[in-house]
């Protein structure tokens, strides 16, 4: 029997991958759809699904939800989530969380972003990255999906926490297609700002420098002295990280990094650098390394808007509904 979902946020880039995936997904049956304003169709937000689906675009509302769905993503900007993901935990709904709402500690939230509005469930929140946390996300009601940036920097980076000092510099290059900015249009986003350029942004400041730090700190109990710098390029989607540190020298990192994933379906462990051409379209990782003595660089890709947001979220929720993760998930890159 398919389990009933829900997508609330359906205007945005992860919106739109999720109503894709969910289409099509062998156990899952989409039975609402909304955003904010509502009195709309799907395939009129997005006309790249005219003939495909057309499903009225509801005004969300969390009672509503409830009645028709068994688990709902939110793929809404922080703070509006919170709010949402409350309601419908009490009404007994499964929640994935694509905003930031969930996925720090309360401390750490309220530094970098505005004052929790859940203080009740957000230690209940499971961090939404399958290859660690996958027995915690088993059991949850509540999952926060990670971001795109720190996706793609701890899978890269995990696997050799333990060989890094913590006197040691993390420093992290990180690029991502202009999809990562959001629908909304701006002067960064601009085609006359993006073509044939790439510029950092946010240098030492982006929000999700303080989410990478946390996490490897809570999964492998060390402080990093990490320096995340994050670029825009002139590609639609695709992230590709590049991470720079120094580790003791006698260890084998080709060797750790292939032990570290060996069973990982989603990971995928690379003989040269990695690109974002090749997991564009899908749920993969690719992930490279190569050692100097004890100087390391390990780079690894990611499609933003699927791995990095609504791809993920799927697989989280196999996990809470007791699928296998990878059902109904691309496994083909959009190549050419």
């Amino acid at each position: 029997m398919k389990t009933n979902v829900s997508i609330v946020g359906a205007t945005g880039y992860t919106g739109l991958e999720l109503v894709k995936i969910l289409h099509t997904h062998p156990q899952f049956n989409l039975t609402y759809i909304a955003n904010s304003e509502g009195d709309t169709t799907i395939d009129a937000l997005h006309p790249c699904l005219t003939n495909v689906i057309s499903m009225d675009v509801q005004k969300a509302d969390p009672k509503d939800i409830a009645e028709v769905s068994e688990l709902c993503f939110l793929a809404l900007p922080h703070k509006t989530s919170m709010s949402f993901a409350k309601e419908l935990i009490a009404l007994g709904v499964k929640v994935v969380d694509l905003s930031a709402d969930y996925r720090l500690e309360l401390e750490t939230y309220e530094k970098h972003y505005c004052p929790h509005e859940d203080k009740e469930n957000l230690p209940n929140a499971v961090y939404g990255l399958p290859e660690f946390y996958e027995s915690e996300i088993k059991k949850a009601n509540l999952v926060a999906n990670p971001g795109c940036y720190p996706t793609a920097t701890l899978l890269a980076l995990l696997p050799f926490v333990e060989f890094i000092d913590e006197s040691s510099n993390v420093f992290i290059d990180a690029k991502s297609g202009v999809s990562g900015a959001g629908k909304k249009l701006s002067e960064t986003t601009h085609f006359v700002t993006i073509n044939d350029n790439i510029f950092a942004y946010n240098p030492f400041k982006h929000r999700h420098m303080p989410e990478i730090i946390e996490k490897a700190k809570l999964l492998k109990n060390k402080e990093l002295k990490v320096s995340f710098v994050p670029h825009l390029i002139a590609a639609t989607r695709g992230m590709l990280v590049s991470v720079y540190t120094t580790i003791d020298e006698n260890i084998d990192a080709k060797a750790i990094l292939k032990d570290f994933y060996e069973k990982s379906e989603f990971v995928r462990i690379k003989e040269t650098p990695v690109d974002i051409k090749s997991t564009a379209g899908t749920n993969f990782c690719d992930i490279f390394v190569e050692q100097n003595g004890d100087a390391l660089f390990i780079n690894s890709s990611i499609d933003n808007l699927l791995r990095g947001a609504s791809s993920q979220a799927v697989v989280n929720a196999n996990l809470m509904c007791g699928l296998e993760a990878g059902t109904g998930i691309n496994k083909i890159a959009y190549v050419p």
